[in-house]
């Protein structure tokens, strides 16, 4: 079979293996798409994903496709199941997986950074984190269920939301504009979102049916917000998600700095305005919740899904000598229905 292995930091191969055997409690998944986001070039560059990934190692962990094979104990799955896979995998026996803080886990893997992943045509998962994909949902769509599935994350640790609240969404990338839908579907009507290109916002403000949209190289925010969804990772973004808000608000840093990288806030505005400043990492146990939005339709993917390549042009995607301008997916068996 053909893999794309990262045999050394900012280097990729396309490479001949053998294709895996599953082990006693996982299946073979033959990859339909595989999404590439910020994890994977940060990866790419030698920097920590949820976990550090060592080459050689086979990136990809939004994945979607068909399984091929099953283990002896193996359950839930046969042969021509179409499947998506949540990459993160808890180990269920240290502190905070015994707490119920398995994005905390200490022994977190995770498929395509610890393990080989979805840039190959067929890689291996444990059935406990292998889900059945609808017939409504395309197995393109579906190779976006990890990325929706952080994003329900987030909405999984609000304190509270309430329909008559404001939202801000700093940034208008993909996950911006998942965020969008998010925030929509568990309640909240007036959503305001941030960018830097007036032909973009203009798009996503009747694409997303946005309250307001903010061109921030020209226009200040205006006002505070209830609900702020910091979806950049740098520090002038940060500073500005926990500036523009209301008294009791519940602000998330989505966005993924550089390691070592800070910004800084009014510890007396925190005081004064009772803030709930949040980090948000990964997806616990946030798959289920994500097809029931991609399949109602509450959620979208494909009108945002930019860019489709092959296995040889993701190299060139991550070292930007091909850049793309929005969500790229590769499509290493675009055939599988």
């Amino acid at each position: 079979m053909k893999a794309l292995v990262m045999t050394a930091k900012q280097q990729m191969e396309i490479e001949e293996r053998d294709i895996p055997t599953p082990k006693d409690d996982e299946v073979l998944v033959e990859t339909a798409y595989a999404g590439i986001c910020g994890t994977d070039n940060a990866l790419f560059n030698g920097l920590p994903g949820s976990a550090d990934a060592v080459p050689p190692i086979v990136l990809g962990h939004e994945n979607s496709g068909i399984v091929r094979a099953v283990g002896k104990n193996v359950k839930n799955f046969k042969e021509g199941d179409r499947v998506a896979v949540d990459p993160n995998i808890y180990c269920g026996k240290c502190h905070y997986c015994h707490i119920g803080l398995y994005e905390e886990c200490e022994n977190l893997s995770a498929v395509g950074v610890t393990r080989d992943g979805g840039l190959e045509q067929y890689f291996t998962a444990p059935e406990e984190v292998t889900y059945h994909v609808p017939d409504a949902i395309s197995l393109k769509a579906a190779c976006s269920m990890e990325p929706i599935s952080c994003g329900v994350h987030t909405m999984h640790i609000t304190e509270d939301i309430q329909p008559s609240m404001k939202a801000l969404i700093i940034g208008d990338g993909y996950m911006a504009k998942l965020f969008a839908q998010l925030i929509r579907a568990y309640g909240i009507q007036d959503i305001t979102m941030t960018g830097r290109h007036d032909d973009l916002l203009a798009q996503e403000k009747e694409q997303l049916n946005l309250t307001h949209v903010v061109n921030t190289t020209k226009e200040d925010i205006p006002g505070n917000y209830d609900f702020v969804i910091e979806a950049v990772g740098k520090p002038e973004t940060q500073e500005q998600a926990v500036e523009h808000t209301n008294p009791g608000a519940q602000v998330f840093m989505f966005g993924v700095g550089a390691p070592g990288q800070t910004f800084s806030m009014n510890t007396y505005e925190i005081f004064k305005k009772q803030l709930t400043v949040k980090g948000s990492m990964i997806n616990p146990h946030a798959f289920v919740d994500s097809i029931a939005l991609l399949e109602s339709g509450a959620v979208k993917v494909e009108p945002f899904q930019a860019n489709v390549i092959s296995l040889e042009e993701v190299e060139g995607v991550l070292d930007h000598s091909t850049p793309k301008t929005g969500k790229t997916i590769v499509a290493v068996n675009p055939d599988l229905k």
